[in-house]
């Protein structure tokens, strides 16, 4: 009875401690999504799915594990800006420039991604599963796979 009681315990403690360790800065999630150009900004986690971020300039935003399902970032500027795990599942990611950009573990399932720049980003781990890609230096690589230069 007591071993089953440890293991119960042992199994049980981390959902205690798995609470958001951080969410996004509330004041620049509100610049956003008021202005389009938050450069910089502390959005990690933030939930912007079905976003319309047509032209948003987030460079060097901090977008770690972003909602970014359905969104539209046609035009946007993410240059230098960390998506490490972030969700754009069905997203439109058309004209975006993702230069030096880290998408490491990002989910383009179903997304739609034209030409779009990706000179020097890091991709590994991408989810590309059907995935609309055209024009765009992502695909199944590895260290021989050729990026465009888009300079």
């Amino acid at each position: 009875m007591k071993l089953q009681l440890l293991a119960a315990m042992a199994l049980a403690t981390p959902l205690f401690f798995t609470s958001s360790v951080r969410a996004e800065n509330p004041q620049d999630l509100q610049k956003l999504l008021s202005t389009g150009e938050c450069i910089r900004c502390d959005l990690v986690g933030a939930n912007l799915s079905g976003a319309h971020l047509i032209g948003a300039d987030l460079r060097d935003a901090k977008l770690q594990g972003a909602n970014l399902v359905g969104a539209n970032l046609e035009g946007a500027d993410l240059t230098g800006a960390n998506l490490a795990g972030a969700n754009l599942t069905s997203a439109y990611v058309t004209n975006v420039n993702l230069k030096q950009t880290n998408l490491n573990g990002v989910n383009f399932t179903r997304a739609t991604i034209h030409d779009s720049n990706v000179y020097k980003a890091s991709m590994n781990d991408l989810n590309l599963t059907d995935a609309d890609i055209f024009n765009t230096g992502i695909g199944i690589g590895g260290e021989d796979a050729q990026i465009p230069d888009w300079d």
